[in-house]
């Protein structure tokens, strides 16, 4: 089968595999090559994906969609993070996750200035 990884910010990862195992609304499932034409969404959770040799692949991801049409499964995410192996998966989340946390401050830190000049000049013009 061909995988197609996608995220909002363009393709993550292609990958001729065997074998697709995804969490969903209803707990996790498996998609092998003569499984039928498919729709699930995906809960945020560990998706893994066999190589060619049996060599397994895990990802973080958020949020998304699977589509299983032929021997094209295309999968959409918010977010996904690749991680060496499963233990080291853990360590690649947890630096995303402070990565993320430390833009949201800048964020927040920049909207309060921006708010408070708004409140300020809205103040001079009376």
């Amino acid at each position: 089968m061909k995988l197609n990884i996608m995220t909002p910010t363009g393709l993550f990862e292609t990958e001729d595999v065997e074998k697709i195992v995804a969490e969903g609304k209803k707990g996790s499932f498996c998609i092998l090559p003569r499984h039928i034409d498919y729709v699930a969404t995906i809960v945020p959770g560990i998706l893994s994906y066999s190589l060619p040799g049996n060599k397994e692949v895990f990802l973080a991801v958020d949020e998304g969609v699977l589509v299983k049409k032929g021997s094209e499964v295309m999968i959409s995410v918010r977010s996904a993070v690749k991680g060496p192996e499963l233990g080291g998966l853990k360590k690649a989340v947890v630096e995303r996750f402070e990565e993320l946390d430390e833009r949201e401050k800048k964020a927040r830190a920049i909207l309060a200035r921006l708010e408070a000049d708004f409140a300020k000049r809205f103040l001079e013009l009376k």
